[in-house]
C-alpha cells in the first residue's frame, strides 16, 4: 500500500507531444456536461432553434437570452474539459516552464476541438433520426409538390373558406402558391403576372371575389414577409452567439488547461484517493 501511495505521489513523466488519453477524457466530460445543461435549456424553452412552427416569431430578447445561456454552457463545459485534460496529462521531463504551459494549454484546446466534433456528430445523428421518422411521404411530395412547411399557416389563411366543399386538388394548389410566395419573399413584391395568377387561384379555390382575393393575397404576403424577417433576424443572432460561445469555450479550455497543469505540478489540489487514504490513516490513529 505504501508503494501505491508513493507511485501516485510521484506521477510518471513523459516526453510525448500529445497525450490523447487526457484529451479524450476531457472532451467526453465536457460534452456530457454540455448535453445536460442544454437539456435544462430545452426544458426552460431557451432553445429557439426548435422544430416548433412558432419559433420564427421568437422575440429578440429570448433569442439573446438563449445565446447567453449557450455562452455560459460552453465556457463552463469546455473549461471543465480543458482542466481535466491539463490535470490528467503526465508532466514533461526537462522542458522549459513556458513550453510546459504551452503544452498544457494545447491539450485543453484539443479537448475543446474534440468536444466540438463530438457535439456536431451528436447533432447530426439527432437530425438524421428525426428526419427518418417522417412517414407518409407521397409520390407528389417526392416530386417537389409539397408545400413549404414554414409557410403552412400563411397557406391556411390564403385558402381559408367558409362553407365550401373540400377541393381534392387543394394540396397541389397550396404547394404551387407556397412556391410563388417563397419566390416573392426575397423581393419587394411579387411579379405582376405571379400576383395576378395567385389572385385567380385563390378566388377559384375559395369562392372569393377578385377584390377580396387580392386583399387576402396582400395580407398573406405581408405576414409571410414579416415572419421571414423575424426568422432571419433570429438566425443571425443565434449564429453569431454560437460562434462567440465556441470561441469563448476555446479560450476557457486553454486557460483551464493551464490551471490544471499548474495544479498538477504544484499538487495544489490533492486527488480524491490521497485524501481518502490520509483520512483512513488519521482515523486509524
Amino acid at each position: 500500500m505504501q508503494e501505491l501511495v508513493e507511485s501516485r505521489a510521484n506521477p510518471t513523466t513523459t516526453n510525448a507531444d500529445v497525450q490523447w488519453g487526457p484529451v479524450i477524457a476531457g472532451a467526453l466530460a465536457g460534452t456530457a456536461v454540455a448535453s445536460v445543461l442544454m437539456g435544462f435549456a430545452a426544458a426552460l424553452g431557451l432553445l429557439v432553434a426548435s422544430p416548433s412552427p412558432s419559433w420564427r416569431d421568437t422575440s429578440v430578447w429570448l433569442t439573446l437570452l438563449s445565446g447567453v445561456w449557450m455562452l455560459l454552457v460552453y465556457v463552463f463545459s469546455f473549461g471543465l474539459a480543458g482542466y481535466v485534460a491539463g490535470r490528467m496529462r503526465s508532466p514533461f521531463t526537462g522542458a522549459d516552464p513556458n513550453e510546459i504551459e504551452f503544452r498544457d494549454g494545447t491539450h485543453g484546446l484539443l479537448a475543446w476541438a474534440l468536444g466540438v466534433i463530438i457535439g456536431a456528430l451528436l447533432l447530426w445523428a439527432t437530425i438524421t433520426a428525426v428526419a427518418s421518422t417522417r412517414t407518409g411521404v407521397t409520390a407528389g411530395e417526392a416530386a417537389g409538390a409539397s408545400e413549404p412547411a414554414y409557410l403552412a399557416f400563411e397557406l391556411d389563411r390564403l385558402f381559408r373558406s367558409d362553407g365550401r366543399p373540400a377541393d381534392p386538388n387543394q394540396q397541389a394548389s397550396r404547394a404551387e402558391a407556397g412556391r410563388i410566395i417563397r419566390t416573392g419573399l426575397g423581393r419587394r413584391d411579387l411579379a405582376g403576372e405571379d400576383r395576378a395568377y395567385l389572385v385567380r387561384l385563390v378566388a377559384a379555390r375559395t369562392g372569393l371575389s377578385p377584390q377580396d382575393a387580392e386583399r387576402r393575397v396582400a395580407q398573406v404576403m405581408e405576414s409571410a414577409r414579416t415572419a421571414a424577417h423575424r426568422a432571419r433576424r433570429s438566425g443571425v443572432i443565434v449564429g453569431f452567439m454560437t460562434a462567440t460561445a465556441l470561441l469563448a469555450g476555446a479560450a476557457a479550455a486553454w486557460l483551464a488547461g493551464l490551471a490544471g497543469g499548474r495544479h498538477r505540478d504544484d499538487k495544489a489540489i490533492p486527488s480524491l484517493s490521497s485524501m481518502t487514504w490520509q483520512s483512513l490513516r488519521a482515523s486509524g490513529r
